[in-house]
């Protein structure tokens, strides 16, 4: 189920290609963020005249193609072309791209914060700072050298059917997923396919020990691969609870009527940032720019929180009436360079402990 591609590789063979290209083309050095940009109807004549601008993320197909619908309305002209796939397999896609020098992809997102802070080592990404993000995200949202932002957040949670299981039986914390009596019932998503389970990953190993992950591979875990899928399952009642999964999911499973239902663990929930940033070699600059600035206002934030369920670290972005207000979650810190670090040994870890 894991690849085989480790991230040092895939970075090894992005930088031989970026320190084969021209002196000066490509490099810059990090000092501090550029000065906040504006959309100005100068940058939208650009952007129309390149007409396209390609997307690379791993949010839901959905969500996705509702933010290329609207964007593509408030600006005619420029079509915005999704690219989605998990967030391993598209940080594998532009290390081997850029590799052999095919330069696709404008804007990046992912559900990993550790890809943006690799890329932004590797000379990857172009130093663009949107007036949003100057003006409004708070500092753990945003790069300083303004190379990438927190375009979403997502919360990790557990949930449960319930059907299957009576609220005042489900699980209230990580411990309790250990309960014997939860033995064939769980399922969780692998760390070597989605961003978001390799930063929960990190997390919980931090916090609760590989020692709680060996326990609960113990209680006979059904693995699938995307963080989507595990609340997918428990509504179907192919297991009773989820150890990890995408709180999104849950939110809009449960909007339709599905028996599902979240928890928040007492332990404290992963939070996981999805930066985007643009491309330093995207084909089509102008439309990036536009693209992303227009990705980070409060109109379009707010899409992704009504529409997709997210969260937002915009301020003026409300939380949905059916959501958890985000003030009232006991979330666990994220560190991305962390998992831009390790995220090999963490996957390795995980594949030798779950036999996966």
């Amino acid at each position: 189920m894991t690849s085989r591609i480790t991230r040092r590789r895939v970075l090894g063979h992005a930088l031989a290609a970026t320190t084969s290209l021209a002196a000066g083309s490509f490099a810059r050095v990090v000092s501090a963020a550029p000065e906040a940009q504006k959309i100005t109807p100068d940058l939208i004549e650009a952007a129309k005249k390149e007409g396209k601008v390609t997307w690379y993320t791993s949010v839901d197909l959905p969500l996705a193609e509702r933010v290329a619908k609207v964007f593509e309305a408030k600006y005619p002209g420029v079509n915005l072309k999704v690219e989605r796939s998990g967030a391993e397999r598209n940080f594998q896609r532009i290390g081997q791209e850029y590799a052999s020098k095919i330069y696709n992809c404008d804007v990046v997102n992912s559900s990993d914060a550790a890809h943006l802070i690799l890329w932004k080592r590797q000379n990857m990404l172009a130093a663009y700072v949107p007036e949003d993000v100057a003006q409004f995200f708070p500092a753990a949202h945003k790069d300083p050298d303004g190379m990438f932002a927190s375009w979403r957040y997502m919360l990790c949670p557990v949930a449960y059917n319930t059907k299957l299981v009576k609220p005042e039986d489900a699980p209230k914390s990580y411990a309790d997923l250990l309960d014997p009596k939860w033995t064939s019932k769980i399922v969780k998503a692998h760390p070597g396919y989605s961003g978001t389970i390799m930063t929960a990953t990190q997390q919980l190993s931090r916090d609760l020990g590989w020692a709680w992950f060996e326990k609960l591979a113990k209680q006979k875990i059904m693995q699938v691969q995307s963080a989507t899928e595990p609340p997918k399952k428990i509504a179907q009642g192919e297991r009773a609870v989820m150890a990890d999964g995408g709180e999104y999911v849950v939110v809009e499973l449960k909007k339709k009527g599905e028996p599902v239902d979240l928890i928040y663990p007492s332990e404290g929930t992963p939070l996981v940032t999805g930066p985007s940033g643009i491309m330093a070699r995207a084909p089509n600059p102008n439309a990036a720019r536009l693209f992303y600035s227009w990705s980070m206002t409060a109109e379009a934030q707010q899409l992704n929180v009504d529409v997709g369920a997210l969260r937002s670290a915009h301020p003026q972005v409300k939380d949905r009436a059916d959501m958890k207000k985000s003030a009232d979650i006991k979330t666990l810190r994220e560190e991305a360079a962390v998992v831009a670090d390790k995220a090999d040994e963490i996957k390795a870890q995980y594949v030798k402990i779950f036999k996966v």
